[in-house]
This record gives C-alpha cells, sequence and structure tokens, in this order.
C-alpha cells in the first residue's frame, strides 16, 4: 500500500497537466463546432470534395459532421494519440525509473515480492489513467451540454471512453518494454517514438486501403465511424485488444521476476 500511494503521488502533476491539455484541445473544438453554426453546411461540403483516402485517414465521416459526435470524432484522434503518450510515458517508466534514478537497490531490499511491487505499481499506474479520463471525461461532456446542449450523449461518451481502453494498451506495452530493456535513459524518447509509429501505422493502412492493417495499430481498434453508425465497439478488436493487454502484462510479470535489477 505504500508503494501504491508513493507511485500515486508522484503521478499527481502529469495527470493534472494530461487532463488538463487534452480537455483544453476537445473543449475548443466543441466551441469550434458552435461557432460554425449554419457555416457547417459549406464545412460538410469542403470535406465532401476532399479525397477519400484522406478521410479514412482522419477518420472523417462527412454525413456526420453537421452533429457534434461526427465533429468531435474528427479532433478526438489528435486527443487519444495524447492520452497514449501519457499511458506510455508511465508504463515504460514504472521499472525503468528504478534503474534511472539508482533507488532500485533500496526497493528490492523491502519485504515485499517483486509480484507486489509490481502490483501495486501497476494499480497505481491505472489509477492514474482512470483519474485522467474521470477529469476528461467530466469537463468534456459538461462543455458539449453547455454549449451545443442537443446531441447523442451515448455515442459521445463511448467515443471519448474509447481514449481509456487505447491507453490501457499502450501502458501494457510500456511496462513490457521497461521489463525488458536493460536501462532506458529516456522515458519520453522511447513513448514518442512507440506512439508515433503505431499511430503512422494505422493512418498508412486506412491511407492504403489495408484494413488487416488495423490489427497491428491500437489506434484503429475503435473506430469513431463505426461507434456513429452502430452505437457500439466492435467486438473482435475489443477483444483482441484485451487479450493483448493481458498478455503484455503477463509476459511482464513473468520477466519481471527473474530481471536482473541492477541499481548503479
Amino acid at each position: 500500500m505504500n508503494i501504491f500511494r508513493y507511485e500515486l503521488k508522484a503521478y499527481r502533476r502529469s495527470i493534472f497537466i494530461w487532463a488538463c491539455s487534452m480537455t483544453l484541445l476537445a473543449v475548443l473544438y466543441i466551441f469550434l463546432f458552435k461557432a460554425l453554426g449554419p457555416d457547417i453546411e459549406s464545412f460538410k461540403a469542403f470535406l465532401n470534395n476532399m479525397p477519400e483516402v484522406v478521410k479514412k485517414s482522419f477518420n472523417i465521416l462527412v454525413d456526420s459532421i453537421s452533429t457534434l459526435e461526427g465533429f468531435y470524432s474528427f479532433v478526438f484522434s489528435f486527443v487519444v494519440l495524447c492520452g497514449a503518450i501519457q499511458a506510455m510515458n508511465v508504463g515504460t517508466g514504472i521499472v525503468s525509473k528504478e534503474v534511472r534514478e539508482k533507488t532500485a537497490d533500496f526497493l528490492m531490499t523491502k519485504p515485499v515480492s517483486r509480484s507486489t511491487v509490481m502490483t501495486s505499481k501497476l494499480l497505481a499506474a491505472i489509477t492514474a489513467l482512470v483519474i485522467t479520463n474521470i477529469i476528461y471525461l467530466g469537463l468534456t461532456i459538461a462543455a458539449a451540454i453547455v454549449v451545443v446542449n442537443t446531441f447523442n450523449l451515448k455515442i459521445f461518451f463511448l467515443i471519448s471512453l474509447t481514449m481509456f481502453f487505447v491507453q490501457l494498451m499502450f501502458l501494457a506495452l510500456g511496462i513490457m518494454i521497461s521489463v525488458i530493456a536493460s536501462k532506458i535513459k529516456s522515458v519520453i524518447s522511447v513513448s514518442l517514438s512507440t506512439v508515433f509509429g503505431f499511430y503512422i501505422i494505422g493512418s498508412l493502412g486506412s491511407f492504403l486501403g489495408e484494413e488487416n492493417v488495423r490489427y497491428f495499430s491500437p489506434f484503429r481498434y475503435f473506430d469513431p465511424v463505426y461507434i456513429i453508425q452502430h452505437g457500439a465497439y466492435e467486438t473482435s478488436f475489443a477483444v483482441i485488444g484485451l487479450v493483448l493487454i493481458i498478455a503484455a502484462l503477463a509476459a511482464s510479470y513473468l520477466l519481471y521476476q527473474k530481471k536482473d535489477i541492477h541499481a548503479v
């Protein structure tokens, strides 16, 4: 419990910065949607003239762009990108920071097992992401209700909630990288390269029309266009995402038990 509290306390500033930044981005677009007003049809016509591959790359559903949820889905891809970086930062730093800050020997001498250490750190990381999403969801939905008033709350909520699921995947991936790597000098460089790498893969897949590429990019597991049209998630991709999370965490636990951790 002490490890959990210590880790969660260390995330306080990060939670505030990421939650406020992502909320500000989403709220700005909500105000932009309101400001467009009657000009939204002109904007819709502009999007219709764009190449189909471009619209697919940015998850633009032209038929729904005149609704808040359709307009919101466009900017939400960038919000998820920010959320993924946050989760990857947290995951990659879970083990590597002990080596980097030379505190691993102090932690390992405590009367707790490695699995307990990992579980405490994991719970703190998940709690940090949960708090981030609660702040984001609460403020963004409140802004949407006040500014726009009439919109499909269920669709808006389902789209917004996908950020948490994507974050869990990148958190699990970051933890596995943290356990496998002998020493990570810069968490942010690893996080940015990994997240942007998967984002580019997903965008290229959409650009080229290769549907199977979706399996290789967590950013494409929850398609806003599908959510708007069906009011639900694609079951197959939701299951694959869950399997990947469990597999990555299980591998991390097993590797962490046998990992040689050096303080210096």
